[in-house]
């Protein structure tokens, strides 16, 4: 017996579309309708896989959207933590703020003339 499509049996039992009024309908026997009922089962299946697939894949892009915003929102607000803390360590560090604490927290003053040793 020779593989036949569903298309072949019906293109040869009379069922496509060139069927005229007076003609008597050819009927598919028992393993044809099976086969027929199989390969459209088969083809729903994929279809509906292919949906499932097709929704599964538009939540995965959905998602990695919102981690992908998550991570960018951590940035931006990490970025501007570190250009205050730079600011503060600039400010803290400058030469003119530690001389003014030195004097009022210490009592550190310039040094007399006298005072100062050069090492040879």
């Amino acid at each position: 017996m020779r593989n036949r499509s569903v298309a072949g049996v019906l293109a040869e039992k009379g069922l496509g579309l060139g069927l005229s009024r007076g003609q008597p309908v050819a009927r598919l026997t028992a393993r044809e309708r099976r086969c027929l009922f199989i390969s459209s089962l088969f083809f729903g299946f994929c279809l509906v896989c292919l949906a499932l697939l097709h929704v599964w894949l538009r939540l995965q892009v959905v998602h990695l959207g919102y981690v992908l915003s998550t991570g960018s929102k951590l940035q931006n607000q990490l970025e501007q933590e570190n250009r205050e803390l730079r600011l503060e360590l600039a400010t803290l560090t400058s030469r003119d703020r530690i001389e003014i604490e030195a004097r009022r927290r210490l009592g550190l003053a310039e040094p007399q003339k006298n005072q100062v040793v050069i090492l040879p």
